[in-house]
């Protein structure tokens, strides 16, 4: 979830190998997914995938059997931010209720690189770099609209479940793009036709930028804070972090209505940043939603309203025993 390299996984006094297995009640019924890499495989082995003991393309596949959204404090300053970090923020949320999203993704950031080393070499061959931006255009809308209409179905159940009395402010949410508005208004065959010739009449400036200056990878997600009516990246700190963590909880209502299988909720210290109203009200939220969801923090007295029922565990290096 941060990005860490493989090398970074494993113990630190361990052979360089790791693993990660699960047996669980998934979206298919009972299964075993499992991944890791092997002892002796060196650095920048790619990762193994298992599902019921056999090999896996990738994780991607797991996403068939278990959906999960998370918030960790490396998210706190998302609506301060640059613009991509929103924008994989988006993805993510997307990907959990559309499995395709991360492979259409990584394909448009490849074309886009060889677009930009083709401008880079002076792209001798035009009918080349014509290919490339033909398919870069039909990825970019599928990328964009994928993204469009998640952020419609979000914000449709936001307005939805809004309650004046909720802890967790309501967000108001849009995505921001030439492309976006053109596709959004119903004309997808016109935004990839439009981006095409973009692309073909902005080669010398890109060429110059050394990179592709237009297309759904500069676009950029508007959040505001429903109540008040502000932009989230004035707010105070405090009303971003209630903003952020009522934004995940109501994408994961989303992916239980999409997918008929609550997710699993991954939140790390986030209960430390809660006032004991905030705190209590989040547990009861998690209660109600049926999800299983797991909370670290470094202080038990923060677990202390959970609901009955919930299990407590000390977890120090290479165990994990249960107080409750």
């Amino acid at each position: 979830m941060r990005r860490a390299a493989q090398a970074d996984l494993a113990r630190a006094d361990g052979d360089g190998s790791w693993a990660v297995f699960a047996d669980l009640e998934g979206a298919e019924g009972p299964v075993a997914l499992g991944t890791g890499t092997e002892s002796g495989e060196g650095e920048g082995t790619s990762r193994r995938c298992r599902i019921n003991g056999a090999n896996a393309g990738g994780p991607g596949a797991f996403s068939e059997h278990l959906r999960i959204v998370w918030l960790t404090p490396s998210m706190d300053g998302l609506f301060t931010g640059p613009a991509g970090d929103r924008r994989r923020f988006l993805d993510r949320l997307v990907l959990a209720v559309d499995p395709e999203h991360g492979a259409r993704v990584s394909a448009f950031e490849r074309v886009l690189r060889q677009r930009n080393r083709l401008l880079e070499e002076g792209a001798r061959d035009p009918v080349w770099l014509d290919a490339v931006e033909q398919e870069s255009a039909e990825l970019a809308v599928s990328v964009a609209a994928a993204r469009i209409e998640t952020v419609a179905r979000l914000a449709g159940l936001i307005a939805e479940t809004r309650s004046e009395d909720s802890v967790f402010p309501s967000a108001e949410i849009a995505l921001g793009g030439w492309m976006e508005e053109k596709i959004a208004s119903g004309a997808a065959a016109g935004a990839e036709d439009e981006y095409r010739l973009r692309l073909r009449e902005l080669r010398g400036r890109d060429r110059a930028a050394g990179r592709t200056t237009e297309g759904p990878h500069a676009s950029d997600l508007s959040v505001r804070h429903g109540p008040k009516q502000m932009p989230a990246g004035l707010c105070s700190t405090g009303e971003q972090k209630a903003l952020l963590l009522g934004l995940v909880l109501a994408h994961a209502r989303l992916v239980a209505r999409l997918s008929g299988a609550t997710p699993v909720v991954l939140l790390d210290e986030v209960s430390a940043h809660l006032d004991p109203e905030r705190r209590a009200a989040l547990y009861l939220v998690l209660e109600e939603m049926g999800a299983q969801a797991w909370l670290t923090g470094a202080d038990s007295a923060l677990f202390d309203s959970l609901p009955s029922g919930s299990s407590l565990f000390s977890v120090a290096p290479g165990e994990a025993a249960r107080i409750r």
